[in-house]
């Protein structure tokens, strides 16, 4: 519910409440001066006259009484009228605010171009919202259990509650308009069906997915994923790392915290480095003198790798190189070029 509408319900909530007290509190007391009641019969005279039960009196009233007694009646019939009035308002509007929020959400999504889709709000689709919030890339979450919703919610998700099986479903969250696609599923066989459905709505969308066995491994390849992550064996590995080169894991480690200014390593488009035809090299860029980054990468056009390429080397249309450096470097490096990078 937006802000101005919930403090217009809050401001006619907070009246009614009012209203009713200020009633009641002229209800009490005058029984009590006009009629000699005591609190106790009072109170008693003023609920059973401002809720119309039809009991009856705790004494017979004389004239004066009686006349109170119906501008009493008259009031209560206007105030709890519109108190009544306000709260079922509230009641009723509330379901329509969580739809129009909804729809204002969906038109978010469908907005979207070239996002990545995650499937999945648990450990590991946490941490792939965290890392693509800490790089402002756009993405949408989609998840069945409606428990979580809540969490969607307080986290300021773009998200879509449904099930992933299902084509509707994934056509809500754009699939067929996203870059990538990361099935975070905790059982292999749903992140199996997820995939192949996803393949097949988008033929050029890169899909990398969890998997919990290394069986499921060449099942979710030759189904449509383009990269398989073994979270375990991912895990086991990094802690054996930590035995055997600390220092190294350390350093890593430090280059892939998740925040929003501590960036240091990137991939970027070589097209998006300079606009000639001609074709330049790592020299010819200098970015070590420009930026202060540090070029300690090449992937060329067919996806081979080089580790700490020479200066000499052309890049070629359709490559990347990845860049190492301080996070002032990496935002120096998207000011020189007015360019939007991605995490490699």
């Amino acid at each position: 519910m937006s802000n101005p509408l919930v403090r217009l319900f809050r401001s006619k909530i907070y009246t009614a409440v009012m209203l009713l007290g200020v009633l009641m509190l002229i209800g009490v007391v005058g029984f009590m001066f006009i009629s000699e009641y005591s609190l106790v019969d009072a109170l008693y005279m003023t609920v059973i006259t401002m809720t119309t039960v039809g009991f009856g009196e705790v004494q017979p009233l004389d004239d004066q009484s009686k006349i109170f007694t119906i501008f009493l009646i008259l009031a209560s019939v206007v105030i709890v009228g519109y108190a009544i009035s306000i709260i079922t308002e509230y009641i009723l509007s509330k379901n329509d605010v969580e739809e129009l929020k909804h729809k204002k959400m969906q038109k978010q999504i469908d907005g979207f171009k070239d996002h990545v889709v995650i499937c999945g709000y648990g450990r590991n689709g946490k941490q792939a919202v965290r890392k693509l919030q800490a790089h402002n890339k756009a993405f949408v979450v989609i998840e069945k259990d409606k428990e979580v919703e809540e969490r969607l919610r307080l986290d300021e998700v773009p998200y879509v509650i449904g099930n992933a099986n299902e084509d509707e479903t994934l056509l809500l969250a754009g699939v067929d308009r996203a870059s990538n696609f990361i099935s975070a599923l905790p059982n292999d066989a749903d992140n199996l069906f997820v995939v192949l459905s996803t393949r097949q709505l988008n033929k050029n969308i890169n899909i990398i997915s969890r998997a919990s066995q290394e069986s499921s491994y060449n099942k979710l390849k030759f189904a449509g994923a383009d990269n398989v992550i073994l979270p375990d064996m991912i895990g086991g590995d990094h802690m054996a790392s930590l035995v055997v080169v600390p220092g190294l894991m350390e350093f890593i480690d430090n280059l892939a915290i998740v925040g929003e200014s501590n960036i240091n390593i990137e991939e970027v488009a070589v097209e998006k480095l300079y606009s000639s035809q001609k074709a330049k090299t790592i020299k010819d860029l200098d970015l070590r003198k420009r930026t202060g980054c540090t070029i300690i990468g090449y992937k060329d056009s067919k996806g081979e790798y080089t580790v700490n390429p020479e200066p000499e080397i052309l890049l070629e249309t359709n490559s990347k190189i990845i860049v190492l450096g301080r996070p002032e470097q990496i935002e120096e490096l998207n000011s020189a070029f007015d360019i939007e990078i991605e995490n490699v």
